[in-house]
Order: C-alpha cells, then structure tokens, then sequence
C-alpha cells in the first residue's frame, strides 16, 4: 500500500493480540530494552575506565557488548512503538535499511566473536608471540574490519532489494524485516538477491563458524596437555566466548532455517520465538561476561558495593 507521498508500506504480520495486550508488550520489552542498555553500557564502562582491563580479550568484549547495545538502538524503538500502534506498519525503504542493520550487526557480533577466539588461540597456544600479535594497530584494523566489512558486503543485498518490485504488502509471522522475507514480497526474479544471500551466508557465517571450531578444537588439546592450574585459567577466559557463540550460533541458524523452510508455528509461539530472537544474545551476553570473567564480574562487584556505601 502506499500513501499521499507515493510511500509503500508494509504490513508486519508477526504481532499477536496488540490490541488486547499491547500495553503488557509495550512494559515488558521496555524492561528488556532498558536491561540491555544499561547492562551492556556499565561492562563498557568499566572496561574502558580501569587501565587493568585495557587488554586484548577485554577490549573485544567492550566491543561485541557495544554491538549489541547499537543492534538493540536499532529495533527496539520501532518494535515500542508498533505495540502502542493501531496498524504495524513500516515503510519499504526503512524495512531494507533495518534488514541491512539487522545482518550488518549480526555479521559483526560473528566477526567480534571470531577475534576473541583468535585472540585466545594465540593467547594460549603461542604466548610467546602474544604481545608481538596482538599489538594495538592490530586491534584497531580488526574493530574497523569487525563493523566496516559486514556493512560494505551487505549493502550489496541493500541494493539489490531496492531495484526489486513488491506484488505483496505482508510479511507474513514477521515483527522486523529481514531480505530474504522481504524477496518473496516482489514480483520478478529473485535469483540475484537469493545467490548474494547465500553467498553472504557462508561469508558471514559458516566461514568464521569453520574458524572458531578449528581455533577452539586447538585450545581444548593444549588445555588438555596442560597442568590443573594453567587448564582452570584457560577454561575461565575461554568458557565464556565459546557459550556466547553457541548460543548466538544457534539463534543465527535458528533464524535462518525459520525464514527459508514455511513451517506451522502457532502464531502466538513464533511472536515469542520472534522476540527471543531480537532480545536473547543482548540479555545474555553482559550476563555471562559481568558474571563469568573474574577482572569483570570485581569491577562490577566493586561498582555495586560503591554505590551502596554512597
């Protein structure tokens, strides 16, 4: 549909019972939201503010918990705002921008995550090239490498979907766009936007996927090689990268089967997958991270006790 300004716009279809219950959705997510931002932004902080955390591992930390407060920016305000909405609605350029967003952050939390296992890998496997390694110029070209290269590859898909023609307005069990949703909306070919998806995939994915397996399978024999103490150490730096990347790989693989193969989801079950979806890696991340690494989870506990005493 369009509107006065020749505007299309499209219908998001993944939204269950707003009118009833769109004020519970609207507190709940809020919550969420406001637990993402925060939680995220105090590890950054810290990080940032105490010199004894200005070290690789953490610095990669700061930045994928930082993507993760950019990637929330990016949605959660739309998503507020549809649950206090008679019609949810979005407007087609704005849904190509938020699908290029939506890959372009996820690209980057696989880039970030792919860093930190390299950095562990070196870190434990050869320690005596670590500090020749991982040099701050090294860090800066692999922060500016983990956001510019998602975005410049994706903007391709971005173009692509732009040049297309809608037949169809509704995107079906959907409550954010995504470019292969949006595809089956238009009216010609799709073969170009399907063959760059794919390609995009195994660029963005499966190859910083093959990486990590290879990286954290290398660790795990020098761990196992390695005394009691030096396996605990290695297991407290290493344990909490590799159940970030389980869990976010399995959200990413998750989402990609869900928007390729139609399956019937009840649509009240696929609106809360829809919102795991957004919200899970976000509230878990600063979780593991503030709970599980020992420099971080003191400087959180002496940031509480501070406030406490003040």
């Amino acid at each position: 549909m369009a509107d006065g300004l020749n505007t299309t716009y499209l219908t998001l279809g993944g939204y269950v019972d707003v009118h009833k219950y769109g004020y519970f959705y609207f507190v709940f997510m809020l919550t969420i939201f406001i637990f993402i931002i925060c939680s995220n932004s105090v590890i950054v902080y810290l990080i940032c503010v105490h010199r004894s955390l200005h070290e690789p591992m953490y610095i990669f930390i700061a930045a994928l918990l930082m993507n993760s407060v950019l990637f929330s920016i990016t949605f959660y305000p739309k998503l507020l705002i549809d649950f206090l909405s008679e019609k949810q609605i979005i407007s087609y350029p704005f849904c190509v921008f938020q699908s290029f967003l939506h890959y372009s952050f996820g690209g980057s939390e696989f880039f970030l995550l792919t860093a930190m296992a390299f950095d562990r890998y070196v870190c434990i496997c050869k320690p005596l090239q670590y500090p020749t390694i991982m040099r701050t110029a090294t860090l800066k070209l692999i922060l500016v490498l983990a956001w510019l290269l998602p975005a410049c590859e994706l903007a391709g898909s971005a173009l692509l979907a732009t040049r297309q023609k809608l037949c169809k307005f509704l995107l079906i069990q959907k409550v954010n766009c995504d470019f292969y949703s949006v595809a089956k909306l238009t009216c010609g070919d799709t073969t170009e936007i399907n063959v760059y998806g794919f390609l995009m995939v195994i660029n963005l994915i499966f190859i910083p996927m093959f990486f990590l397996l290879f990286t954290y399978t290398k660790i795990l024999i020098i761990i196992l090689k390695s005394s009691k103490k030096k396996k605990k150490k290695a297991l407290q730096t290493c344990l909490p990268h590799l159940v970030a990347f389980i869990n976010f790989s399995m959200l990413s693989g998750y989402e990609a089967i869900k928007i390729r193969v139609e399956t019937s989801i009840p649509q009240m079950a696929n609106f809360i997958l829809n919102l795991l979806l957004i919200s899970c890696s976000s509230v878990f991340n600063p979780i593991i991270y503030g709970l599980k690494m020992k420099e971080i989870s003191k400087q959180v506990k002496s940031l509480l006790c501070q406030d406490k005493v003040n």
